[in-house]
């Protein structure tokens, strides 16, 4: 197992072939789905055909991490810090999808905060992003808490969604701002 970040609470690994069936369940509950799909369960064939062919194309030192409870080894999800194809590399977008029973725990910050932590002390990134509908109250406020901070709003044309009317947001860490926290000049 290849661990790339452990936390109090956590280990993220790289996610592998080996994870596809609980990635099937994970994009089986239309909870966990109501802001990406409306609901709508990502299919099997979709997972094995597209999806994790996409995941594993992420090489080197970001991508997409299975988010392991240290405590019980259980999957809760995943996490990604990556720069999208063909986007600058000292960029990337931080993202998460984790599973009902780790929701309201602090894991989605615990591992964003650890991944942020990665990406400007270890990578050099210049900047850490992310993006949600308006709507997706409970992972702006992991935004917020893990540090990054709201910069704009835009269109979605995604009407199968609920709430998507409403548009998106971007939330943004710069480096020079991470680093005055850090040292506590904020």
């Amino acid at each position: 197992m290849q661990i790339c970040v452990e936390t109090e609470r956590l280990v993220l690994r790289r996610i592998t072939e080996d994870d596809a069936d609980k990635l099937v369940e994970l994009d089986s509950d239309p909870e966990v789905m109501r802001y990406l799909s409306g609901g709508e369960p990502t299919s099997r064939e979709k997972i094995i055909g597209d999806v994790l062919p996409r995941i594993l194309s992420y090489t080197g030192d970001q991508g997409f991490f299975a988010a392991i409870e240290r405590s019980t080894g259980e999957f809760l999800g995943w996490f990604l810090l990556r720069a999208k194809h063909g986007e600058p590399e000292d960029e990337p977008e931080l993202g998460y999808r984790l599973r009902k029973i780790a929701w309201g725990k602090g894991y989605a910050t615990e591992g964003s905060v650890a991944l942020i932590r990665k990406a400007f002390s270890e990578l050099g990134v210049r900047r850490v992003y992310a993006e949600t509908l308006a709507v997706n109250l409970g992972s702006r406020r992991v935004m917020e808490k893990a540090g990054l901070q709201y910069v704009r709003s835009f269109h979605v044309d995604r009407p199968e969604i609920p709430g998507s009317k409403q548009g998106a947001v971007g939330y943004e860490l710069l480096r020079a701002d991470w680093e005055r926290r850090r040292l506590g000049r904020v």
